[in-house]
């Protein structure tokens, strides 16, 4: 019976307020969203900062959010991202930026400690977009700790 009681205070108090989308995006241009209201879809965490965040906007106007760059590239992994339009935020300008033109940097602390920053200026240790997805998916960032070992020198 507690259970069920606090089960119900959690729907009634505002977590069914959490969400991974918004619709109507037509123009597929980047959206503010109220921090701790919205959801990556790969981790379930909520967006706290703009910092390391991405939006993917799909062709029908519907946008997900992403904490972590390479939450959005494992996201990608199972789609076709040549309609999707993708904005990510830099560190670099503080500004979102078309993620296809970014420049990738491994390294970096975020979110979910896949360790990629973007960067709307190239330059040393960065790669391409198609790169960084190529990284993601082979698994070579800050999490798998051979990568950490051989970055950090640990």
């Amino acid at each position: 019976m507690k259970n069920l009681l606090l089960i119900l205070i959690l729907i009634f108090t505002g977590c069914e307020s959490m969400s991974v989308t918004k619709r109507g995006n037509d123009k597929k241009v980047p959206l503010s969203f109220e921090k701790g209201k919205i959801d990556c879809p790969m981790c379930k965490m909520p967006l706290k900062t703009k910092i390391h965040t991405a939006q993917a906007v799909l062709p029908n106007g519907v946008t997900y959010f992403f904490d972590d760059p390479g939450c959005m590239a494992l996201w990608l992994k199972k789609r076709d991202s040549k309609n999707i339009v993708l904005w990510i935020y830099s560190d670099d300008t503080k500004k979102y930026i078309d993620a296809k033109k970014a420049f990738y940097k491994l390294g970096d602390h975020t979110p979910m400690h896949y360790g990629f920053g973007a960067y709307e200026k190239g330059g040393d240790g960065k790669v391409g977009f198609s790169e960084f997805l190529l990284k993601m998916k082979r698994g070579e960032n800050m999490t798998n700790p051979a990568v950490r070992k051989r970055f950090l020198g640990e």
